[in-house]
């Protein structure tokens, strides 16, 4: 049923509750995990100052961090699992993912926004559930 499962993390708790019920589910159904971390440098552009190399390399330097740890946990459940950084808006960059690759969930933790900020700035697992092809399963 869910051959492929896409976990996508930033390193918080709310990434780390998915990519655990990620590893539940892939034991279940024989899947494999991919991992991807975004590093999102667009944060820096709204400034209009362009961001400092330290400050990019210290992003992906975390990224890869995040990734390597989250390949280590589910390597640990005995589970197949591939992983990658990668760099752009996090919701589209996902979503470019799922359609590229032979995803059948997406398993993405929520980062708990109050409702304003929602409405005002909205969040990636949103416009994940709202545009992806396939399931999406957020997780608080």
């Amino acid at each position: 049923m869910f051959e492929n499962i896409l976990v996508p993390i930033d390193g918080s708790p709310h990434s780390y509750k998915a990519l655990e019920l990620a590893i539940d589910l892939a034991k279940r159904y024989g899947s494999v995990i991919y991992v991807i971390e975004v590093v999102d440098e667009t944060i820096f552009y709204g400034s209009g100052v362009l961001p400092p190399l330290e400050a990019v390399k210290s992003l992906e330097k975390k990224a890869k961090e995040d990734v390597s740890k989250a390949l280590k946990e589910v390597e640990k459940s005995g589970i197949r699992a591939t992983g990658e950084t990668l760099e752009g808006d996090p919701a589209t960059v996902i979503l470019d993912y799922v359609s590229k690759n032979p995803i059948s969930l997406v398993v993405i933790g929520s980062r708990g926004l109050s409702k304003l900020k929602r409405v005002l700035l909205g969040s990636v697992s949103s416009r994940v559930v709202q545009e992806a092809k396939v399931p999406v399963l957020i997780v608080k």
